[in-house]
Parts: structure tokens; sequence; C-alpha cells
């Protein structure tokens, strides 16, 4: 085995007990050809204890780099996303349908055993959201929800119409991961920090003390509200997240504009102002705009039932890739 650097494994805090280990190895098979040496009748016994030592360091070497690899894969494919909707055209009905959109992808959740929580939500008097953001852990997360961003429409006869007219709605998802090391640096004086009361269905402390954060990018205009913890640090915490993590979508929405033709596997343009798909009540079918393709059975998918859509999905990103 050539020489091995270890440095990257011992930096590595999931890798540093490793690669003490292969270390500890090295040192025992150059005590054993030390012995070895000018030693005939010990020649046979080391070849053997230097081959099973080669072995064991070979294993600790490949899970090292499993180890490592796995990391990659996850810092690409974080298992952690903020989940970001908002109602568009269409007035009350398009903040019901932005409602149904996070029900879905809640009940998504539930059957995948992912966890979820609403970090922020904006309703209006019909119980429709205005926007919501969620944040949503579970295994490989981001590499299923990756191509919900976009604009999604829903036609229908809404319940307050008399005279059967269908109308078009919209609202807009955003996919964001969370990444362990963000590319995004936001300086502090960038900064505009505004706190409140967070809203509550009741209880002694509601409404007393001022928890919920709002975060303002200055140089942007981006601003963030977190109100799902119980203090003030931690709600900071959560919404400078979540506006790390709105700049770094909108750096990646600018690249992949920038090199659209390059990105043959690519599914639509992962803008969230794409209209990506439709779902038609009366007909009882949802098509996806980028695959050209449809389903039926409208309740069930509307139900958590996105499997065969998100599939192809990951099935046509694969195909060139």
């Amino acid at each position: 085995m050539n020489s091995v650097d270890l440095q990257p494994y011992k930096d590595n805090p999931k890798t540093t007990f490793l690669a003490g280990e292969f270390e500890r190895l090295q040192g025992e098979e150059a005590h054993v050809k030390e012995m070895a040496e000018g030693d005939p009748q010990m020649q046979e016994l080391a070849e053997e204890e230097l081959k099973g030592l080669g072995e064991q360091k070979e294993a600790i070497l490949k899970q090292m780099d499993e180890i490592l690899e796995s990391e990659k894969e996850e810092e690409r494919f974080p298992n952690e996303i903020i989940l970001e909707v908002r109602a568009g055209a269409g007035g009350d009905e398009a903040s019901l349908f932005a409602y149904e959109l996070a029900d879905m992808y809640q009940l998504y959740a539930d059957k995948q055993g992912w966890q979820y929580r609403t970090l922020s939500k904006s309703m209006n008097n019909v119980d429709g959201y205005k926007e919501a953001s969620i944040e949503m852990k579970g295994k490989d997360i981001y590499k299923i929800l990756r191509f919900e961003t976009g604009v999604h429409r829903v036609q229908r006869v809404p319940a307050t119409e008399k005279s059967g007219r269908i109308h078009t709605s919209t609202a807009s998802i955003a996919i964001m991961p969370i990444r362990k090391k963000a590319s995004i640096v936001i300086e502090p004086q960038d900064l505009e920090m505004e706190f409140s009361r967070s809203g509550g269905a009741g209880g002694q402390n509601v409404n007393k003390v001022e928890t919920a954060v709002r975060l303002i990018h200055k140089p942007t205009g981006l601003d963030v509200r977190c109100t799902s913890e119980r203090n003030q640090q931690q709600n900071r915490e959560k919404a400078l997240m979540m506006l790390t993590a709105k700049l770094e979508q909108i750096e990646e929405e600018r690249l992949a504009r920038e090199h659209a033709d390059e990105r043959k596997g690519q599914i639509g343009t992962g803008d969230r102002s794409e209209k990506i798909r439709t779902y038609n009540v009366l007909q009882d079918r949802v098509t996806d705009h980028r695959l050209k393709q449809s389903w039926h059975n409208l309740p069930s998918i509307l139900a958590g039932g996105l499997e065969d859509i998100l599939a192809t999905l990951q099935e046509e990103s694969e195909k060139n890739t």
C-alpha cells in the first residue's frame, strides 16, 4: 500500500478515531518488519502477519473514504430543507391552494417518516396561507423534493362561485436546502433586526415577550421571519438560517440560468417563477409541464400521494447525468 496522507481523515471528527487505528497498524507493521530483519526463521511468520495488517489497513482506509464520500453527497443533497409556499394570483382561492400544497407536502413527509415544523406563517381571513416557511428534515429530502420549486396552478370552481365558472389560481413553492457549509457569508452590518410578539393559541406567556424575529438583508431587501422557537436568540438563529438558504437559492438560480445550455439533465429552470404543474380538479388530473406527463386521482395526490410524480422526475433527471 502506497503512502497515505492521513491529515484529511484526522481533521474530520467522523474519521479521527479510524485514522488513529490506521496509524497504530502502521506502527505494528514497522515493528514486525524490524523483528524479521536478519532472521530467516521469522520471515515466513512476518509475511503472514504483515498480510493481515495490510488487509486491516485497507478495510479502515475504505471505511474512511466511504464516510468522506457520504459527507460530500450530503453536502450536495442535504437532509434538511426549508419549504416556502406563497399564494400567487387568485386572491382567497390562491391562499387556500397554497395551504393545500403545504398540507400535501406535510402528508407526504409523514409517509416518509420525515420531521417538519412551521417556522413562520401568514394567514388570511379564509384560513389560507399568504405565505409560510416550513423546516423539514429527513433522509434524501432535498434529493427527492428539489424539483418542486416553481409555480403550481389549480383550475377548479371555487365553493363561493355561484355561476359555476372555472377559476385558475397559483401558488409558488421554493425548496431551499440547508447546507452545513454555507457558501454565502452575511455580514452583520448588512442585517436589520426587528422583534415582535409571537402569536399563539393562548396561555400565560403568549404575546407578553417579544420573541418573534424578523431579519432584513439590506443589500437585497430580502426579509424573513421566525416565530417557531420559545426565545429570541433561537428565533434569530433560525431566521439567519432561512435568510442564508434564500440567498444561496437566488445565487443557484442565477448560475442555473447562465449555464442552462450546458445542463442536459436539467428538469426545467429550477427557478421559482417557472410554471411547472397544473392541478385540474374537474378533470381529476395533475400535469407536470416539464415532463409533459399527467397523473389522475387528484384527491390521492393532494393527500400526499406524490410518489409516482417524484419518482418520474428523479428518473428523468438521472437519464443524462
